[in-house]
């Protein structure tokens, strides 16, 4: 008991012995070889900012802060060796291992960095698919702290094959346990290959309530806009069980309208139908590679009812509500350019004479 309390004060004394110069010799090395790092990735970040090339700058980013993380905890370590074995008389051994787990971790955290910032500046040019880059970064990310976890395994001295044997029993008892979150896991590994949609556009279900515009592709769960802005969180393992539409990757959208003529226009049906077709196969916003079609379909209660029936160029929402106007603009001004109108509800009464004495009117 009284050898434990001379060590521990001889701990305390530091400062009256040499080692107090070696900790603040290594700190001292260690904060010259910071200012020098600061100085050297600030001036490799200037001549990285004057290239053309974009890669550098993701690299130098990424690499920056875990290096001078490296430069203060790398010492640090050491010193706690110095001062553990010199007060203690005990070589401790874990003090090695734990250098080593710090690279391992200032890599991984690196490695990192620089996926994240290629990430982000493959996203910021025009034309990039959002949900494949998502996707393969956080693949990249998955794979470098699978690797980093490994490796701090064995270094601390586990059986990798123990480990992997454990893992298949462990595995099976942990994917019982946790079933929804794994179908979850592998619903978003199926939305990332199949690719129903993508990050950005719009979709819905027959199925399930869910319509609005994706916002992004997690692992667990698929946020999706809906069209009065509220967040729409669904679960991945739900695209695996419904019907998912997809109107963003529609090649054309639909005008399918039916119109009617008054019966006193019945001469007029003919050249009415005629013009509309010709307008339709001349108008720049109408594909006239698609189906187009206007025909006289039936007599109504109270119309002669044609329909139109073709499809726009564009697919846009707003574009599209702007060319269908202007399709039945159109046809309103033909209609009435042949002395013709649009049919509205109406009923004819039709009154008969009779001869029934009881009505014929008395004779003086």
């Amino acid at each position: 008991m009284e050898q434990t309390n001379t060590e521990w004060l001889n701990f305390f004394k530091i400062t009256d012995s040499a080692i107090f110069n070696e900790i603040l010799l290594i700190t001292v090395l260690s904060l010259i070889f910071w200012i020098a790092w600061t100085i050297l990735i600030g001036h490799l970040e200037k001549i990285a900012n004057k290239t053309r090339i974009v890669w550098d700058d993701a690299v130098l980013h990424g690499i920056k802060t875990p290096i001078s993380t490296l430069i203060w905890l790398w010492p640090g370590t050491v010193s706690l060796g110095l001062v553990l074995e010199r007060y203690f008389d005990h070589r401790f051994d874990w003090l090695y291992s734990s250098k080593l787990i710090l690279i391992i971790f200032i890599v991984v955290w690196a490695l990192s960095r620089i996926i994240t910032n290629f990430e982000n500046q493959i996203l910021e040019k025009q034309g990039r698919d959002v949900t494949t880059v998502q996707a393969v970064a956080k693949l990249v990310r998955l794979l470098v702290i699978i690797i980093g976890v490994l490796t701090v395994m064995q270094t601390l001295g586990l059986s990798l094959s123990g480990l992997l044997t454990f893992g298949g029993v462990g595995g099976l008892i942990a994917g019982l346990a946790a079933k929804d979150l794994l179908s979850n896991f592998f619903g978003g590994m199926m939305l990332y290959f199949d690719r129903p949609f993508k990050v950005g556009d719009w979709i819905r279900s027959p199925d399930r309530n869910i319509e609005g515009t994706v916002e992004r592709i997690g692992w667990r769960m698929t946020k999706i806009r809906t069209f009065d802005k509220r967040p729409l969180y669904v679960p991945n393992s739900v695209f695996s069980n419904i019907v998912v539409e997809n109107p963003s990757r529609m090649t054309n959208r639909r005008i399918y309208e039916t119109i009617g003529l008054r019966y006193c226009d019945s001469s007029k049906i003919e050249k009415v139908i005629s013009e509309v077709q010709h307008m339709l196969k001349n108008h720049p916003d109408i594909d006239a590679n698609q189906t187009l079609m206007v025909n006289f379909t039936t007599f109504g209660p109270s119309s002669l009812d044609f329909f139109v029936y073709t499809f726009t160029k564009t697919v846009n929402w707003a574009r599209f509500h702007e060319v269908k106007q202007d399709v039945m603009m159109q046809i309103m001004h033909i209609i009435k350019d042949n002395d013709a109108d649009v049919a509205f509800p109406t009923q004819t009464l039709k009154i008969e004479q009779t001869a029934d004495p009881l009505f014929a009117p008395q004779q003086q």
